[in-house]
């Protein structure tokens, strides 16, 4: 099975709590994602498109395949920071 999802990427975990403040508050994931991401993805409002099972690291797919569509994770930490990983479809 394969999903499309989205992140926001950061090197702190105080970033990623500050940005679940803002999106609690009504900005939008792909507005904070251009504004905060550190990844490339960042400019594209976070989207990382389509991927299948073994493409992503073991607890960034775990917590993307776990979200129904729509829904936004709590904070994935993996080698390369901490995410916010919202699920497209």
């Amino acid at each position: 099975m394969r999903i499309t999802a989205s992140h926001i990427l950061v090197d702190q975990e105080f970033e990623i709590k500050d940005i679940q403040k803002k999106l609690a508050e009504g900005k939008t994931f792909e507005e904070l994602a251009r504004d905060f991401s550190t990844c490339p993805s960042g400019k594209d409002g976070g989207s990382l498109g389509e991927f299948g099972k073994g493409m992503m690291v073991p607890s960034f797919e775990k917590a993307a395949y776990a979200l129904m569509p729509g829904e936004v994770s709590e904070p994935v930490r993996t080698q390369f920071g901490f995410h916010l990983i919202k699920r497209v479809k």
